[in-house]
């Protein structure tokens, strides 16, 4: 009868985890939860690929341990009339080492598969189609479509933060667009103009800091053309959440054309560091010691 109740109180978690599996998985699942679709640049998929992975691996893991909980609770628990304390085990050796080198080797994979893509994702491409510089600044964002080979021909827009219409809409249509071409290698040169601010675009599953001072790079592949979500992922002040742009990926015929579009209307040149507010830079000289040399002091 005992061995009975025994084999019940296992089963417990046994069915539980055929009921999850046999239940099958939606799309949404496969992909983790993550807001994005397969294929939407060329990083997207390695990062679903070590994202899924892990949480299976983890889910593993976690039935293992509670299945090793849930009976250790049934079969050491105290029986009716049962004083005292049971036989205690100070040390088992094949115990000992299973929880040392199974731990061991989930660590050491996790690390060798996320050091494998993060080093493809940020491996730098060497001749990219597209170079796009990009400044975050209190609360907006200014895109520099630089030409590599004749700086003056580069040409630019000019963001503004949100527009607010109250009860927590904003106006899409005055939203800051950065255009990118399908199926073009694209270099992302990030810089702040002030404080630190975090570039992301949501269904790209990728995002970098862009700190004064330092310059930043992402390289990728816009494979699906579309509208996608970007914003400011580093909590930059007052208005940090007003901090929003779209993405749009059209064709490189399309891409051109806005581009001769922002030349028509006089968006030439290159918006660089001289708009730059944050005077705190390591190499800017103090005003105190700029005062003293000035014939406006004498």
């Amino acid at each position: 009868m005992r061995s009975n109740r025994r084999i019940r109180w296992a089963a417990i978690p046994v069915a539980a985890a055929l009921v999850f599996v046999l239940a099958g998985c939606s799309t949404q699942q496969l992909q983790g939860w993550l807001p994005t679709t397969p294929g939407t640049t060329n990083h997207v998929n390695s990062v679903i690929g070590l994202w899924v992975t892990s949480w299976i691996v983890l889910l593993g893991v976690g039935i293992i341990t509670w299945v090793l909980i849930i009976w250790a609770i049934v079969v050491y628990r105290r029986r009716k009339n049962q004083t005292g304390l049971p036989v205690q085990l100070r040390y088992n050796m094949p115990i000992e080492i299973f929880y040392t080198i199974v731990p061991l080797f989930l660590v050491l994979g996790f690390f060798f598969f996320t050091a494998r893509d993060q080093a493809d994702i940020e491996k730098p491409t060497a001749n990219p189609d597209t170079t796009i510089t990009v400044y975050g600044k209190r609360w907006a964002w200014d895109f520099n479509y630089m030409n590599t080979s004749d700086k003056s021909k580069s040409v630019y827009y000019q963001g503004i933060q949100a527009q607010e219409l109250g009860n927590g809409n904003v106006d899409e249509s005055k939203l800051p667009v950065l255009y990118l071409p399908k199926g073009k290698s694209v270099k992302i040169v990030l810089k702040s103009r002030d404080v630190i601010h975090s570039f992301w675009v949501v269904n790209f599953l990728y995002k970098k800091d862009m700190i004064p001072g330092k310059t930043n790079y992402e390289y990728f592949t816009p494979l699906k053309e579309g509208t996608f979500t970007g914003k400011c992922a580093e909590l930059c002040g007052e208005y940090h959440s007003l901090m929003l742009f779209n993405v749009k990926v059209v064709s490189p015929t399309e891409y051109q054309a806005y581009l001769d579009k922002l030349a028509a209307e006089g968006n030439v040149g290159d918006l660089g560091d001289q708009y730059n507010t944050n005077t705190n830079q390591p190499n800017n000289q103090a005003p105190e010691a700029s005062a003293a040399g000035s014939t406006s002091s004498k």
